[in-house]
């Protein structure tokens, strides 16, 4: 969607990264040729598949949704990126993907909030591994610091600087973002996203603490 070698990212321009021999067509096969070899785990942003977008293919997969407050997403995105498009957020096309799994499957696939699983990760990883069906394992909750290839990739790393320096997903303080002196353009843009955000909200997986005891 960025730098294949038919990018639809709207803001392409003459110099842009372009990656010889990396189309949709490629990516699918090397998915497929993992599977092939056992479970697949991918996580994707929809509007970056918006094309591929069919009932045979959306049928390969078993679907969830992370969701995260629009104010959280446009703030970190501005700041990095201050002439970002809006469609670059992807919330909109997060709920068209939503409902069309939801409508086709007679049930509101799994939604986590990522201030949920910040909050409090063991529980709702358990909670989600029991939603798709697979079993939990205590330790993909922690691992070694240090540069890997699937953090480090692009820009250095740079942009996923937090992850790479950390050894495991641990409980944090739930935070807010206050958009009282933020700039016009990302008011506007939190407002336009906030429906859709909260659509899948409503659907988000909940713990209930007293039920899971030591589970």
């Amino acid at each position: 969607w960025y730098q294949g070698e038919e990018p639809d990212w709207p803001g392409l321009q003459p110099d842009s990264v372009r990656t010889a021999g990396l189309t949709y067509e490629s990516a699918w096969r090397d998915l497929q040729a993992a599977a092939d070899a056992g479970p697949v785990f991918i996580k994707e942003f929809p509007l970056l598949l918006e094309r591929l977008w069919t009932d045979e293919l959306l049928s390969h997969f078993t679907h969830s949704f992370l969701i995260r407050h629009p104010a959280k997403t446009v703030t970190s995105m501005f700041k990095r990126w201050p002439d970002f498009i809006p469609k670059e957020t992807g919330f909109v096309e997060q709920r068209q993907l939503f409902d069309r799994v939801a409508d086709s499957a007679g049930a509101a696939p799994p939604v986590v909030d990522s201030d949920d699983l910040l909050g409090d990760p063991a529980s709702m990883v358990r909670a989600w591994c029991e939603s798709v069906g697979i079993s939990r394992l205590p330790a993909a909750l922690s691992w070694d610091p240090g540069a890997r290839e699937e953090v480090s990739w692009w820009d250095g790393g740079s942009f996923h600087q937090n992850l790479r320096d950390s050894d495991g997903l641990r409980p944090q303080p739930r935070t807010s973002v206050d958009l009282a002196d933020a700039p016009e353009r990302v008011q506007e843009v939190v407002a336009d996203l906030l429906p859709h955000y909260e659509h899948l909200h409503a659907h988000r997986l909940t713990v209930d603490h007293q039920s899971i005891g030591d589970r």
